[in-house]
């Protein structure tokens, strides 16, 4: 079995792709609420 060096990994794959789910999470909620702000004011 191979031996296994903490650290050595290169995880600017893995860091893009969280990178990306966070913009994609944060413009989710912000649409969210944009949303619920709309249908606050003009669903009455």
């Amino acid at each position: 079995m191979a031996e296994h060096k903490h650290g050595d990994m290169d995880t600017k794959v893995q860091q893009g792709t969280y990178d990306a789910f966070i913009k994609f999470c944060v413009w989710a909620a912000i649409s969210i609420v944009a949303i619920f702000v709309f249908l606050a004011i003009f669903a009455t």
